[in-house]
């Protein structure tokens, strides 16, 4: 845990890959009991999930999160919509972000702040094949760098 008393239970690794990210917030999440017990277990998966704004609301779907094995009846669906709680403006910005061409929420992780589950919202711009292209080549020739700086310093 660091200083801030932050804790990360689950990133979303595939989104920097896909998406180019603009801009993010920190959105509080509401859930039931045993989806936070859940949730601390770390059995959640953000890898195909989105957000979206609905009748001024914004919502995340297709979040896993998985069935609690202590829950029995208290257990709700892993697949369900859930509510995210922001401030208004910060609802606005976001309504204004999805209505232009290319732009969509994408949950970027999930993490304990204070003892609260906090989820990060980003607003991205989809990547096409040679961006993600380009992203690649560039992290081959950083590796291929290193790589030769640290062979020339053993040599010294």
């Amino acid at each position: 845990m660091s200083k801030e008393g932050i804790k990360i239970i689950a990133n979303n690794k595939k989104a920097k890959h896909d998406y180019f990210i603009e801009e993010t917030y920190e959105a509080g999440i509401e859930l039931t009991g045993t989806e936070v017990k859940s949730i601390r277990q770390g059995k959640i998966n953000l890898r195909d999930s989105y957000a979206a704004v609905r009748g001024g609301e914004v919502f995340v779907f297709q979040m896993h999160i998985s069935p609690y094995e202590m829950g029995n009846i208290y257990n709700k669906d892993p697949l369900r919509t859930r509510k995210l709680l922001l401030h208004k403006s910060e609802i606005r910005k976001l309504i204004g972000y999805t209505q232009q061409q290319g732009y969509a929420l994408i949950p970027l992780k999930m993490y304990f702040k204070r003892g609260l589950v906090k989820l990060e919202l980003a607003v991205a711009k989809g990547k096409k094949i040679y961006d993600k292209r380009q992203d690649i080549a560039k992290k081959d020739a950083k590796r291929d760098m290193e790589r030769a700086f640290k062979e020339r310093n053993k040599e010294l």
